[in-house]
């Protein structure tokens, strides 16, 4: 029997069939982003802070009684489990707040508040009253969070503290490291705001 298939079709077919497994292999070597699910609220393994990649350390829920109110994410230049580790290691550092319901500005700068005086002395806190005003300030320059709504708290050595609100910057950066700090001991404290989600910032949650 006679083929009925001509060389330029013949070339076509062999041009097609290699671009076809050249797309395929590409798709194949391309890794996968992964992202870590927090009842639903999704947290990406890397995230970009001051030109520099962080790992994400550990990712849970916030929950009041049984009511969820954000997910949160700890992110890192290097993974770490122990908290005095977290605390004093250099370079840029992020907490992401993912909102679960609504809540107003005051009643969220109570909880900051409170979370602030249950994890940090007098007289430690004495030292950074200035920057606790200014993070006042700010929360009060927002209408509230909304359900959605997603909050970045960075520190950014050389710069400070950063406050962004749904990829827009809010309010001045403000200095000190130790404020900084002390902001992560409200969830990484020894009277964390939250006692399942301080181990699961840690990532040691299972």
């Amino acid at each position: 029997m006679t083929s009925t298939f001509t060389p330029s079709f013949t070339r076509r077919l062999v041009v097609k069939g290699m671009m076809a497994g050249a797309l395929l292999a590409a798709a194949v070597s391309l890794p996968a982003q992964a992202s870590v699910d927090v009842n639903g609220y999704k947290f990406e393994d890397t995230a970009k802070v001051a030109g520099k990649d962080l790992k994400l350390n550990g990712a849970g829920m916030r929950t009041k009684l049984i009511i969820k109110v954000y997910a949160a994410g700890l992110y890192l230049p290097e993974k770490k489990s122990a908290v005095a580790d977290i605390l004093k290691q250099e370079g840029p550092r992020r907490v992401t707040l993912q909102m679960a319901r609504d809540i107003s500005s005051e009643d969220f700068g109570k909880a900051f508040m409170d979370g602030l005086n249950e994890n940090v002395d007098k007289a430690e806190k004495q030292k950074i009253v200035a920057q606790i005003g200014k993070m006042g300030e700010i929360f009060a320059s927002v209408d509230g969070l909304k359900k959605g709504d997603v909050l970045h708290l960075d520190w950014i050595p050389g710069t400070g503290t950063q406050a962004e609100l749904n990829g827009k910057k809010i309010g001045d950066a403000i200095p000190d490291v130790n404020f900084y700090n002390a902001i992560l001991r409200i969830w990484l404290g020894d009277k964390p705001v939250d006692k399942s989600l301080k181990p699961a910032l840690l990532g040691e949650a299972k």
